[in-house]
């Protein structure tokens, strides 16, 4: 049952935010549009709910229990960063506004771009582990919520992968704008020699 409520709900997502979407861009129904997209955190607190509940009236925790956990911390984590990445593609397309910004190029853009990436992934975590938590100490029963003991191990894979990539990117920001200054340098150079021996 939770795992067919999961797909529902992803489901149920990527219609609201293409509907809501496409009334505000094609439609010009901006208020349909904003009650659309309402609805979205509105599935989280139903498959919270749900979750809970099953849990509370018995149902001793599976696979599926914990997914459903995960899968609300990634969603409070990346899904207004979704909305956001689709809206401006369909304002750009649909309704004449600006393209969709480039990746991020100097060193100070780029290294809040890899902190606000690793911040997300953190967030991801504290949620879907928090939810975890929360449910075992709501369910107040070690043998029935052992099953959610097991996913301390996918997120922390998943921190020490964010973590990597974060550093690497914000490695690499830092040393772009290092190389290309000093790029110019030997050409400086060859241009005072190329005084004096003249």
């Amino acid at each position: 049952m939770i795992a067919a409520l999961i797909l529902v709900v992803e489901a149920l997502f990527w219609v609201f935010v293409l509907g809501g979407l496409a009334a505000r861009y094609l439609l010009r129904m901006r208020r349909l549009s904003t009650v659309l997209l309402l609805l979205v955190p509105v599935l989280d607190v139903v498959l919270l709910t749900v979750i809970a509940l099953h849990l509370g009236h018995g149902a001793t925790a599976d696979l599926t229990h914990g997914l459903g956990a995960l899968y609300l911390g990634f969603t409070v984590a990346y899904g207004h960063s979704v909305i956001t990445w689709a809206d401006v593609r369909f304002a750009h397309r649909f309704a004449g506004g600006p393209p969709p910004p480039p990746r991020p190029s100097g060193r100070s853009a780029r290294l809040r771009h890899e902190g606000k990436a690793w911040l997300r992934g953190l967030l991801a975590c504290l949620v879907g582990g928090g939810t975890l938590a929360g449910l075992t100490l709501y369910v107040g029963d070690p043998e029935r919520t052992a099953a959610l003991d097991g996913f301390s191990t996918p997120l922390a894979i998943f921190m020490f992968w964010n973590t990597v990539i974060g550093v690497w990117g914000a490695v690499e920001a830092m040393g772009s704008r290092g190389s290309a200054a000093a790029g110019p340098a030997p050409v400086a150079s060859a241009a005072v020699d190329g005084e004096r021996r003249g």
